[in-house]
């Protein structure tokens, strides 16, 4: 019974040293900057995989098909919103990183795999298939694990 109550004692310190160093306000804060971060620039990819979609394959092998190609893309409106969401998603970040550590702030990014998983499926038809859902949860799940670790300088 002993080896019982000091095996509870030890879950309850570990998950004590893992939440013992909570965020701070201003951390989490910062880390909010990271959802537009991540929606701008994955819905960026949707509308650049739907450019492409439009233009066709970008196949640097057929040579004589490289200028119209490129012709195409330049007035694609699609492409031009795609990169203009990669632009803003891009200023969002730099909000995060000039806030928190890389270490933190990165990996966070993992989640952007989820985002585009439902976005592909919603906005593109795109299958979901049990392995990518199962994947997609197991990177959520080391997302919420980097998150617990706290931000040390």
């Amino acid at each position: 019974m002993q080896n019982g109550t000091r095996n509870t004692q030890y879950v309850f310190r570990v998950a004590y040293c893992v939440t013992e160093d909570p965020l701070s306000r201003e951390t989490i804060t910062a880390l909010m900057w990271l959802i537009p971060a991540m929606l701008l620039s994955t819905t960026g990819e949707l509308f650049l995989k739907r450019g492409m979609n439009e233009v066709g394959a970008l196949d640097f092998a057929a040579v004589d098909a490289i200028v119209p190609t490129f012709l195409k893309m330049i007035v694609n409106p699609n492409l031009w919103i795609g990169f203009a969401g990669f632009i803003g998603g891009s200023i969002f970040w730099l909000s995060v990183i000039s806030r928190v550590p890389l270490s933190l702030a990165y990996p966070m990014l993992g989640l952007m795999y989820v985002i585009i998983v439902v976005e592909s499926w919603i906005f593109l038809g795109e299958g979901l298939h049990p392995l990518r859902i199962l994947g997609s949860f197991v990177i959520g799940i080391g997302v919420a694990l980097i998150g617990l670790s706290g931000a040390e300088k």
